[in-house]
């Protein structure tokens, strides 16, 4: 599982000859265009087809020199086998055309509140809400296409992800795909994942903070991290990071493709706003709704994450990897809907390409597998969630502070 000196089975590398490597010669080869990976016991020669690995070059670089198997866990794959038998992976069309449904019906009343009533304070204010409502979701539906759980052929699932993200978003599949994908495949995993490169804004986890301690590095007053939090976490990560971000990446990329769906989601919006408000006013309302829905994303994404383990690579199995990374909030209506079912986390980054509204049936399943195993299987109370992500900046901030100060 990524480490010790074991040999793997007879292998069969790009030239077809058969024999027995160590790990310590399959860690050798983990250098771009020189890489190896481990699935099944089995030693693979990647460093060619890596080039056309769909989730893109970085994934498969993560896992270089590792063993990349699915599950290392037999009652895993047995879980997940029972799981595809009873219809898990399989997709109800009408929760995703409702759920589509009920974002253009957001919109739409947006624009009829301001047809009927005008661009007074209070209907702007309510305006914006909604706006911001519609993009949450929005946000959410792109992560099911995203993750390729809608449709039987892909390649749907490509273009409706390219749609929701780009026309109704104003944002970039490729540049989500690039950062979510390895989030997926190293969660909180520092260098690994991009969602835990804080850019010295923050130090999270328990290693970081004493390292920075150590180094006698201070960007920032890290143990004044979990009040500042609130000022340039939530408020600024979609109208400035993200945006700013999402641009650079697309032209530096060549995304063209990905450009003109983004163009035509600033197209409609301007067409649309401009009828009651100054094109001055529109931007306003626009960066007002990125504002809020910023404060949505982040409290969602990061309950799951931040206040769970964060630390450097330690070539964990498949299951203990995403269940160190990663809790699930209580179940109920509104849980799902807020969060697009990502209360279910854990279920979610076990099995990714699950269709978001059978996690449910899963997670029963999941649960007992970690009790059988003595794996932390953690599961929490919304409030508690969000309170947690200040703790553990807090915390995080002490352990910084006492290095600096002791170290």
């Amino acid at each position: 599982m990524g480490g010790g000196g074991q040999q793997t089975d007879r292998i069969a590398g790009t030239n077809g000859r058969f024999g027995t490597y160590t790990w310590e010669e399959v860690q050798k080869h983990t250098k771009s265009g020189d890489q190896w990976i481990v699935v099944e016991r089995k030693v693979y020669n990647v460093s060619q087809w890596v080039k056309r690995h769909p989730g893109g070059l970085r994934i498969i670089g993560h896992y270089a020199g590792e063993d990349a198997t699915g599950a290392l866990v037999e009652d895993f794959r047995a879980l997940r086998e029972r799981l595809e038998a009873e219809g898990c992976f399989k997709t109800q069309p009408l929760f995703f055309i409702l759920h589509l449904g009920h974002i253009l019906l957001l919109e739409a009343i947006a624009l009829m509140l301001l047809w009927y009533f005008g661009t007074g304070w209070i209907n702007t204010a309510i305006v914006s809400v909604i706006l911001a409502t519609a993009q949450s979701q929005a946000g959410w539906l792109q992560h099911d296409f995203g993750h390729l759980s809608v449709f039987k052929n892909s390649r749907w699932d490509h273009l409706l992800h390219k749609f929701v993200i780009g026309h109704l978003k104003g944002a970039s599949a490729g540049w989500w795909n690039h950062r979510h994908f390895q989030h997926h495949a190293k969660p909180n995993i520092f260098k690994k994942d991009p969602d835990v490169n804080m850019l010295n804004a923050f130090v999270v986890g328990n290693v970081q903070p004493v390292e920075y301690g150590v180094k006698k590095i201070k960007t920032l007053p890290y143990n004044h991290q979990h009040k500042y939090f609130f000022f340039i976490g939530p408020p600024l990560l979609i109208p400035v990071y993200f945006q700013f971000q999402i641009i650079q990446n697309m032209i530096t990329h060549g995304l063209w493709v990905d450009l003109m769906w983004c163009i035509s989601y600033y197209v409609r919006y301007f067409l649309c706003y401009t009828q009651f408000y100054s094109v001055l006013w529109a931007v306003l309302l626009f960066n007002i709704v990125r504002f809020m829905e910023s404060h949505w994303f982040v409290w969602v994404t990061q309950m799951s994450h931040i206040p769970m383990d964060i630390d450097y690579e330690k070539h964990q199995d498949w299951l203990n990897m995403q269940l160190d990374a990663t809790c699930n909030i209580e179940q109920s209506f509104f849980n799902d809907w807020f969060s697009g079912h990502l209360n279910f986390q854990i279920e979610h980054h076990l099995f990714p390409t699950m269709p978001r509204h059978n996690y449910w049936r899963a997670a029963p399943r999941v649960r007992a597998l970690c009790d059988k195993y003595g794996v932390k299987y953690q599961e929490k109370g919304l409030y508690e969630a969000f309170v947690d992500i200040v703790r553990s900046l807090e915390k995080s901030g002490e352990l910084w502070l006492d290095a600096y100060l002791n170290k």
